[in-house]
């Protein structure tokens, strides 16, 4: 048959489909005499003497473009790409992985244009110049080969000649094609192929995952068996991304969502290779993935084979040292050399991470793989957990994100290197500030290894406490001192757990109760051994944590002897501990700059400890936290904003730092910040409470960050807004979990304190009396009661009460203790007396602290 146009082509295809000319013109838009006359030249062509023969060509290799029944969802710009490049290369090969839509994309590149088709598909070794004579209608003429005929055809053609599925006949293909170029001067070159034909000339288009495209492919192919289907734009997204964005995939699943619907497709994803089955049509290759992809390793030899099928544990990438890893019979270099044959079949994905080369197989060919290798029956596990373990033990951690898949993946298998793998991941983990992910790598190291669960639960403790979540690491020192193997560490477990129970309490949503602390400090005592510096200063702690009425209300004398313990140990961790217990009972007295003082020391303490260590990292989070609040309980503003800065030093999730910042930004007068910092702050804790699971955002559900939300009332108050102010006071007494803030430790005072401040900005002072003596209550937590007896004492002068003078005389003692307090009460005493030597005093003290917004404020 002599060459067709493509728009004869488009009406041959319709013939093979039996279609009336009628039906033809109206399908192709023409004129039924129009597609009268193509039918009449493709008859002169192929030298038949009616339509029916015409159908009868289609046993016989495609010549012209064929014709799809379905519309082409995106690649414009890869088509565009493919025609720009037959612009300006005689050979242009579309490479890439089965299923990718090559041969679709080259017949949408030809389309326009005098073109010849022809699949290799059915074709076997020396067979390819004898199917594109056919094609041609050409024959050989003896001695000449069937090479011979084809290119003295083509010798005067102009044409664009499309060879389909090179891959299996790539030799012969090469061969040929090279000849054409050479000697067929006006013949340009569209190959579809898996691998490059690697001659001379050749210009590569890789034809990858649809992408962002993928979607509206998936919905197109949906609606065409069902056109009422409502789907969730995320479900679908979930799926294309599962599904590689292949086009051949994607459309097979969207078939099989007929009968599934799209949730239950989204439910079947795990077996990707019974999901992605089911086509018709006279391509067998096409009717399944596992069809696709078997097509490709037909082609592989042994070697080639089993590496392929190893590489499927790889969930991630891989580096070639990965590679080998599960490769040791093989060398450096022929490993390297069998990657880069998978790559050039387009079963392997070659990816440069910065100066790095690692390579991945997509997700719907790993399942192939991983299929192979079940198959086989190898147990590749040994391999594949040893190297996860050696890696994760030499990491950097800015290498970790790129193996973190992997080694997380290994670590749910149980081998002898197990153990060595969770250790190495929990700590990793940890430093990348994953504290969830290193608690649980903790946990489940103590399950791999019993000798040492006891220690490996106090690490995970660590973690925990490193998030402020005292309720979980509470939980895990009992389980340790549980799964203990001696005396000490049994003794050290459960002193933990009670310094946990009492320092952290404010992460429980049910405080611990103190009988069972008690108890729990009794059973430790009678395991200890009085002999080990660490059992004692352990213990120390925990009596100096107990000794209180309350949980937060550490002794003195007690707390000054768990220091000096925990100084015999030499345990940084443990002395930071210990003095934590001290500047608590400081704050509890009163004495709130020697509190500040004493977090100035832990803070010189620290700078030299390692931030990576689980235990010294839970006590500089602590640390931030505590000298934070020391520092605003004092009313040193610049003091807690230079500890601000250092809050970047440890892994802390932005949520649980914003409340410190607002209580900061808030009394500083910078509203603009402390708003910003109220919506991370609101969506953590909305997280953190609604459904957040295990998360490090737990410890905000405990009544502690009810001070900041009080402070934003505070800001919108101050500013004039009503309805935020209200909003946010009803969202401190949630957090706070009362309905009345006097009910609540943490939001008392600082209710108390906001309250007075409103009235004394807004003037308004018809329950004045009330909210004075409100703030002036002896409160239990001393942290804001400075800031509430200052801002009481103050109202009482503006709403002009006749003792305002006996308030500002109460408020002395408190506001010594803050700097704050101190510029507060002495502009309250300056609009008392009149005296404008005071209210210049306050202005140069608001000054020396930085509370813009109140030494702005007028008489």
């Amino acid at each position: 048959m002599e060459l067709v146009s493509a728009r004869e082509a488009e009406v041959l295809a319709a013939i093979r489909g039996h279609q009336s000319n009628a039906q033809i013109a109206a399908r192709l838009h023409l004129s039924i005499r129009t597609v009268e006359s193509h039918v009449a030249s493709l008859l002169r062509k192929a030298g038949v003497p009616d339509r029916r023969s015409l159908a009868a060509l289609a046993d016989d290799p495609v010549s012209g473009l064929p014709v799809f029944p379905t519309s082409f969802v995106g690649r414009s710009e890869e088509r565009t790409a493919v025609v720009a490049a037959l612009g300006e290369s005689r050979l242009v090969s579309l490479v890439g992985a089965g299923g990718m839509g090559k041969t679709r994309l080259a017949v949408e590149a030809a389309a326009g244009q005098d073109a010849l088709f022809v699949d290799l598909v059915p074709v076997r070794a020396d067979g390819v110049g004898q199917t594109i004579a056919q094609v041609l209608g050409v024959v050989e003429r003896p001695p000449g080969t069937p090479f011979d005929a084809v290119l003295d055809r083509l010798r005067s053609e102009r044409v664009l000649l499309v060879l389909d599925n090179c891959e299996h006949v790539i030799a012969e293909v090469g061969e040929l094609v090279a000849r054409i170029l050479r000697l067929c001067p006006q013949v340009r070159i569209l190959a579809t192929s898996r691998e490059r034909l690697a001659v001379p000339g050749e210009r590569l288009i890789q034809v990858s995952s649809l992408g962002a495209e993928a979607p509206r492919l998936f919905l197109d192919r949906v609606r065409a068996t069902d056109p009422g289907i409502v789907a969730d734009p995320s479900v679908v997204e979930r799926l294309c991304t599962a599904l590689d964005g292949m086009p051949l995939a994607i459309e097979l699943v969207a078939a099989r969502s007929a009968s599934l619907g799209v949730d239950g497709v989204e439910a079947a994803l795990d077996d990707l290779l019974r999901l992605i089955s089911g086509g018709r049509g006279p391509d067998q290759r096409h009717h399944s993935l596992q069809d696709v992809l078997g097509w490709s390793l037909d082609l592989l030899d042994d070697e080639e084979r089993l590496l392929f099928r190893r590489l499927g544990a790889f969930v991630g990438g891989f580096d070639l040292a990965a590679a080998v890893a599960l490769n040791a019979e093989h060398g450096v270099g022929a490993v390297a050399d069998l990657i880069g044959r998978l790559v050039d079949r387009s079963l392997v994905v070659h990816r440069r991470v910065g100066s790095a080369t690692r390579w991945s197989l997509l997700e719907t060919v790993r399942a192939m793989a991983v299929h192979e290798l079940a198959a086989s029956g190898e147990d590749i596990v040994p391999r594949y957990v040893r190297w996860a373990a050696d890696a994760a033990g030499a990491l950097d951690v800015l290498e970790f994100d790129a193996v973190a898949d992997d080694l997380r993946h290994a670590l749910t298998y149980t081998t002898p290197d197990s153990y060595r793998l969770a250790k190495s991941l929990a700590q990793l983990s940890f430093t990348r500030g994953q504290v969830v992910a290193a608690r649980k790598h903790y946990v489940r190291a103590a399950e791999l290894n019993p000798d040492r669960a006891a220690d490996d639960l106090g690490l995970a403790a660590s973690v925990a406490l490193a998030s402020a979540d005292g309720a979980t690491a509470f939980g895990l020192l009992l389980e340790a001192s549980d799964r203990a193997r001696d005396g000490v560490r049994r003794a050290i477990a459960l002193a933990s757990a009670v310094v946990a129970a009492t320092r952290f309490s404010m992460s429980f949503e049910e405080p611990v109760p103190r009988e069972r602390l008690i108890a729990l400090l009794d059973e430790a005592t009678a395991s200890a051994d009085p002999d080990d510096a660490r059992c004692v200063a352990v213990l120390a702690i925990a009596r100096a944590w107990t000794s209180g009425e309350t949980l937060l209300d550490p002794g003195l004398e007690l707390s000054r002897s768990a220091v000096e313990a925990a100084r015999r140990t030499g345990d940084p961790a443990l002395v930071l501990g210990a003095l934590d217990a001290m500047g608590t009972a400081l704050a509890n007295a009163g004495r709130l700059r020697q509190a500040h003082r004493l977090s100035d020391e832990r803070l010189r303490l620290a700078a030299g400890a390692s931030p990576h260590d689980p235990a010294i990292a839970a006590e500089l989070v602590d640390l931030l936290h505590v000298a934070s609040t020391s520092a605003i309980a004092a009313g040193d503003l610049p003091a807690a904003a230079s500890i601000a800065v250092q809050d970047g030093s440890v892994a802390t999730h932005p949520a649980i730092i914003a409340p410190r910042l607002i209580r900061l930004y808030g009394l500083s007068g910078r509203f603009d910040e402390a708003l910003e910092q109220a919506d991370v702050f609101w969506d953590g804790w909305v997280y953190a409470t609604t459904g957040g699971g295990e998360s490090e955002l737990s410890s905000l559900r405990g009544d502690w960050p009810s001070s900041a939300a009080a402070i934003v009332a505070m800001v919108h108050g101050l500013r004039g807004d009503g309805p935020a102010y209200e909003e946010w006071r009803l969202r401190a007494r949630r957090i706070a979990h009362v309905d009345n803030p006097a009910d609540s430790l943490a939001l008392a005072a600082p209710a108390a304190f906001v309250d007075a401040r409103i009235a004394v900005h807004t003037g308004r002072h018809d329950d004045a009396r009330v909210v004075v003596d409100a703030a002036l209550e002896s409160f239990p937590e001393k942290w804001w009661l400075p800031y509430a007896h200052a801002a009481g004492a103050e109202l009482a002068v503006v709403a002009g009460l006749p003792d305002a003078a006996e308030y500002l005389t109460a408020a002395e003692p408190a506001a010594a203790e803050n700097d704050w307090a101190a510029a507060c009460l002495t502009r309250a005493k300056a609009r008392l007396t009149g005296d404008r030597e005071l209210l210049a005093d306050a202005i140069e003290q608001w000054d020396r602290i930085g509370a813009d917004f109140e030494r702005t404020v007028q008489w």
